[in-house]
């Protein structure tokens, strides 16, 4: 499925407050913490806690939230499908980057083990 200019502009102008509430419901339903969803947003974005809570407060879309964040070079890693789109193949970066998220809190909230969704490589011990 290919996203449309105005699927990417509606993605675009959402504010990361609304999200980010809905993030923390999910992860702390399925027996996650806050912790962890501030360690895998961080993970992507760079931001941390206070960062988090200025662009909350700020009503940061999500234009805005990534446009200013650091992403982390292995987000390219992230892959898969999420709400219907292969992630790997979104072109518009506003769309991807909040795909990338979703399916992070996704496997956040499925159990995943943390080294594995924040795409850690193996140590030395473990090969």
């Amino acid at each position: 499925m290919q996203t449309t200019p105005e699927h990417n502009e509606k993605i675009a102008k959402i504010t990361f407050a609304s999200v980010y509430h809905h993030y923390l419901t999910k992860v702390e339903i399925k027996g996650r913490t806050k912790e962890e969803l501030l360690q895998v947003i961080e993970w992507l974005t760079g931001y941390n806690e206070n960062k988090l809570h200025e662009l909350i407060e700020n009503k940061a879309t999500l234009k805005e939230f990534f446009e200013n964040a650091e992403l982390n070079p292995n987000a390219q890693l992230i892959t898969g499908m999420i709400c219907g789109y292969r992630i790997e193949k979104i072109e518009n970066p506003v769309t991807r980057q909040t795909r990338y998220l979703d399916k992070l809190v996704d496997e956040l909230a499925k159990g995943k083990k943390m080294e594995k969704i924040l795409r850690r490589t193996q140590s030395f011990s473990e090969q």
